[in-house]
């Protein structure tokens, strides 16, 4: 795709993006929608044809009860030949237990064949923490022949801080381990309005495992560190994990990008690593943040430097 556009919104009001390249060809891609009420996908052959490719909503939230309010960050996966979409709901009657789903898909073909509930995420057997809080922004990864789920969830109630587990999984559907702490705002920058982690996405390149993160509150301060291991690591041991000093990405006046983060990885047509994320093309918001619409999907060409690490640049 054309490099300068990658200033440019790919899709506007689609926050948290998530895009996944299947082995049909196509790019799929979902996002939180402006009203929190469903999920939608859509898919194209190219990253360019996303911006125009129909859309269908594929699932709606309930009328009150679980799923029924504040419908977040869906991820689409195919895992052991199946689709999955993972997400993160509330309750009309309790808006903010907020807590992850998953929606598996009883065909091939996850724009037109039937979605159906699975429920709650479920923990291990001998956990007793994990989902008990407020937990979203699920992402999962393989690695060394083993499935791991990693998430936000806040810990000291509501207005507590928001941290990042892992787990390996037994099943799409539940937990294999008991959650281990990943990382917890140490930092100023994680610490602004909101002590935050969440937005975990994960890239695999050159002898290693990075995850990045997004820190702080939703405003211009969002913005999104970096979580790195060498991949010969047990990713469960949180002592192999490194956490970057400074956020790689943040806002950028110039180039009119405010509050980058919640991202995801794909790759282009020709193979190069792209980085979905959205932004806001302005700094001020009126009124709450949450229902500023205007965070927007962008795409940024990914660099890497000498070391084999990521490098978050705007052409």
């Amino acid at each position: 795709m054309d490099t300068n556009n990658f200033i440019q919104p790919l899709i506007e009001q689609r926050a948290d993006p998530y895009v996944y390249k299947h082995i049909d060809g196509y790019y799929y891609f979902t996002a939180s929608v402006p009203t929190y009420d469903y999920i939608e996908l859509r898919r194209a052959k190219t990253i360019e044809g996303l911006r125009t490719a129909e859309t269908k909503a594929v699932w709606k939230r309930h009328e009150n009860g679980p799923m029924s309010e504040h419908i977040w960050a869906p991820e689409i996966h195919n895992l052991d030949g199946k689709w999955y979409i993972y997400f993160a709901a509330g309750e009309k009657e309790d808006i903010w237990k907020i807590r992850p789903y998953v929606l598996e898909c009883i065909g091939d073909d996850p724009m037109n064949d039937t979605w159906i509930e699975k429920g709650m995420m479920q923990k291990a057997d001998n956990d007793p923490f994990s989902f008990k809080d407020f937990s979203l922004d699920a992402t999962i990864f393989e690695h060394n022949g083993k499935r791991y789920y990693v998430w936000a969830q806040k810990v000291g109630g509501e207005g507590g801080i928001s941290n990042l587990y892992i787990a390996e999984m037994e099943s799409p559907i539940k937990l294999k381990t008991v959650q281990v702490l990943l990382t917890t705002p140490d930092y100023d920058w994680e610490r602004v309005e909101f002590w935050v982690n969440e937005g975990p996405a994960v890239i695999k390149r050159n002898g290693k495992i990075f995850i990045t993160f997004s820190a702080s509150a939703t405003g211009a301060c969002y913005c999104m560190g970096l979580l790195e291991a060498e991949d010969t690591a047990d990713v469960l041991d949180p002592k192999v994990w490194k956490k970057s000093r400074y956020p790689v990405f943040a806002t950028n006046p110039e180039k009119k990008i405010f509050g980058p983060g919640h991202n995801s990885f794909t790759v282009s047509e020709d193979g190069e690593d792209l980085m979905i994320y959205h932004a806001r093309p302005y700094e001020k918001i009126v009124g709450n943040p949450l229902y500023d619409y205007n965070r927007h999907a962008m795409v940024m060409k990914l660099k890497w430097n000498e070391e084999g690490r990521p490098v978050f640049e705007l052409d």
